[in-house]
C-alpha cells in the first residue's frame, strides 16, 4: 500500500459510515488487505489493479459505496475515523 495520507483516512471512513456497525471492521481490513494487493499489481504491472485502483487506500474505498462526508463534530464521523486510525496503526505495529 502507498503512504497514506488525511484523504484516504476520510475515504475510508466514508465507506465504513454507510455500513452498519457490526460489518466496519471486517470491512476496514479488507480494504487494507485489497489495498496492498493492489499496490503489489502497481508495481509489477504498471497499472493499476482492475478493481481495487493503484494500491492507495484512497483508490480503493471509492469503489465502495460511501456517504457523504459529515461534520467532524458528529459522532458516528468521528468513532469510524478513529476505527481507520486504529486499524492503520495496527497494520504498521504488524510491520515493525
Amino acid at each position: 500500500m502507498w503512504t497514506i495520507l488525511l484523504g484516504d483516512v476520510v475515504a475510508a471512513a466514508r465507506v465504513l459510515l454507510a455500513l452498519p456497525d457490526g460489518r466496519r471492521a471486517a470491512a476496514m481490513d479488507q480494504m487494507l488487505d485489497q489495498a496492498h494487493v493492489a499496490h503489489k499489481v502497481f508495481k509489477r504491472l504498471g497499472r493499476p489493479h482492475p478493481g481495487w485502483g493503484d494500491g492507495s487506500l484512497m483508490s480503493r474505498a471509492l469503489v465502495s459505496p460511501q456517504c457523504r462526508e459529515p461534520f467532524v463534530s458528529d459522532p458516528r464521523y468521528i468513532s469510524v475515523l478513529v476505527a481507520v486510525l486504529e486499524a492503520l496503526l495496527r497494520r504498521i505495529e504488524r510491520r515493525t
